[in-house]
């Protein structure tokens, strides 16, 4: 059967298959095409993974090599055609500047063993290279420490066990399963995210509180050096001790895997003498701040120009390792995204910003600066010009995996929305929206005020293995995941960017009242 079909009909059926409409929503899917081929085919991803691991090295905040890395993510950002980049100063920063030099450590005596370790960020300094006997420290009350009166000075002192090596027989590295992301769009009160406060709180702040006292009690007792378990599979964990600029630099502190404290720890527990030898050379210097780098595809709508679709990951990282997984992969991911519509020549109608912050590991720094700088005034809590102008922030922090989807952050509004911007990405795999919120990064300090922020969800694979450990390293990346985040990334930025209205936040509410203290949900945890 033949069929007549005007020109203006044959023109609609060429268009309309373009365009995805869901309640008004569009999605411009020649452009998806378009970013789809320059991130996967021109992607610039291993280039930019070098770059701020290898590279640059680790950035823990306040260090020379958070420095280095301000400066490298500036100046690639220029060479990828971003405008108004800068380092930008977000806040201060109360535990200063501080460098590892060096760092060794071996067990010498019943036998010579060498250990893998990191120093604890912000500790001090051996006095050179010192050989003394090991003292285990069986602390459970603070009354046990009376007992070690007198006996510790010059000696290399291990901290109370923290943790145990447990048999796991789940694989080391996984992705979501259909069952799990089904389960994860359940509607569930309260934070999901990985990384956040579990267990008694009393029993943790009473924990803390004797942590606190033992320090206090070995600093006054004159020991050489202090110990801790931390880290499996002979990989030590990376942490900061609690030190502001201008105190006297605390003890010289070391971690060490669960492995390696444990061998000690039984020999001593067997009344076999222990003796180690370490040297740990650190450096402490002035860097009172934290800063963010920024850059910018600028708006070219004359009425929405200045409102701002913000991408967003950390730039910092913890002294071990290289700090790929965490953060780096988020900061790549972001100004990859950013490359790719540069890239293509966009025009968006809105202003596109990618921001690496810093100072996240010690309490989103970089991200709640820029809130206090730009959105809200953090002792009025009224808003600044620039609120009214936000048109939503999305972030990645969750290590390599490829993206499944994303948290609302229960802001039901933008369900359908979401639901026809991932609907081009379906046959990766990008389809899960869950109302559930998830905690512990950067987009807390936009949620937080009210401005629609938003986290992905990704596969774990092997994050909780390696984050916050050496071993977080380039080897760790996945670059065909990472290229597929990058692409979803610069989707979602670009149909932000477009639409006609900005990205709803959520209405607000009024705060709860009379709710007790301790029945409040803890805030979530990096």
């Amino acid at each position: 059967m033949k069929i007549k079909i005007s020109v203006i009909s044959l023109s609609l059926i060429v268009f309309l298959p373009m365009m995805i409409f869901a309640q008004g929503e569009k999605v411009d899917l020649n452009m998806i095409y378009r970013i789809k081929q320059e991130g996967f085919k021109n992607s610039a991803m291993e280039e930019l993974a070098y770059g701020l691991t290898d590279f640059v090295g680790p950035r823990l905040t306040g260090s020379s090599g958070i420095n280095r890395a301000n400066e490298w993510a500036k100046k690639k950002m220029e060479e990828l055609g971003f405008q108004n980049v800068r380092i930008e100063e977000a806040r201060d920063f109360s535990r200063g500047g501080w460098d590892n030099l060096k760092t060794y450590a071996a067990m010498t005596s019943p036998y010579y063993v060498d250990f893998a370790c990191n120093p604890v960020a912000w500790t001090g300094s051996t006095n050179g290279l010192i050989k003394a006997g090991v003292v285990l420290l069986d602390v459970k009350t603070e009354q046990d420490l009376e007992k070690y009166k007198g006996k510790l000075a010059g000696k290399i002192v291990l901290m109370p066990s923290t943790t145990t090596y447990q048999l796991s027989f789940e694989p080391l590295a996984s992705r979501y399963t259909d069952e799990q992301l089904k389960d994860l769009v359940t509607a569930q009160n309260g934070p999901s995210g990985r990384r956040r406060m579990t267990g008694d709180i009393a029993t943790f702040m009473a924990q803390r509180a004797l942590r606190l006292k033992i320090s206090e009690f070995i600093k006054s007792e004159g020991v050489a050096a202090i110990i801790n378990n931390s880290g499996t599979f002979n990989v030590p964990r990376s942490n900061g001790g609690n030190y502001t600029a201008g105190n006297p630099e605390p003890v010289a502190e070391l971690n060490l895997p669960v492995e390696d404290y444990g061998r000690m720890e039984r020999m001593i527990r067997h009344e076999v003498p222990v003796e180690m030898e370490l040297e740990i050379k650190n450096r402490f210097f002035d860097s009172p701040k934290v800063y963010n780098v920024i850059g910018e595809i600028p708006g070219t709508d004359k009425n929405l120009k200045n409102e701002v679709v913000l991408l967003g990951a950390h730039i910092d990282s913890w002294n071990g390792g290289t700090g790929a997984a965490d953060n780096a992969s988020g900061c790549i991911v972001m100004m990859e995204a950013l490359r790719i519509l540069k890239n293509l020549d966009v025009a968006p109608r809105r202003t596109i910003r990618v921001a690496l912050w810093g100072g996240e590991e010690q309490g989103l720094n970089g991200s709640r600066g820029y809130v206090e700088k730009y959105l809200v005034d953090p002792k009025t809590k009224e808003h600044k010009p620039d609120y009214d102008k936000f048109a939503g922030y999305f972030n990645m922090d969750n290590g390599s995996g490829k993206y499944r989807g994303i948290y609302l952050q229960d802001n039901d509004m933008l369900r359908p929305v979401f639901e026809e911007w991932l609907k081009p990405f379906a046959d990766m795999g990008a389809t899960t929206i869950t109302s559930r919120n998830t905690g512990g990064t950067d987009h807390l300090s936009f949620d937080g005020v009210g401005l629609p922020g938003f986290q992905f969800i990704q596969d774990e694979l092997e994050y909780d293995r390696g984050y916050h450990t050496v071993m977080d390293t380039y080897d760790r990346l996945s670059m065909d995941d990472l290229r597929q985040n990058a692409v979803i990334t610069a989707s979602f930025a670009y149909n932000a960017a477009m639409r006609d209205a900005k990205l709803p936040g959520k209405p607000a509410m009024k705060p709860a009242t009379n709710v007790p203290q301790n029945q409040r949900m803890p805030f979530p945890m990096n």
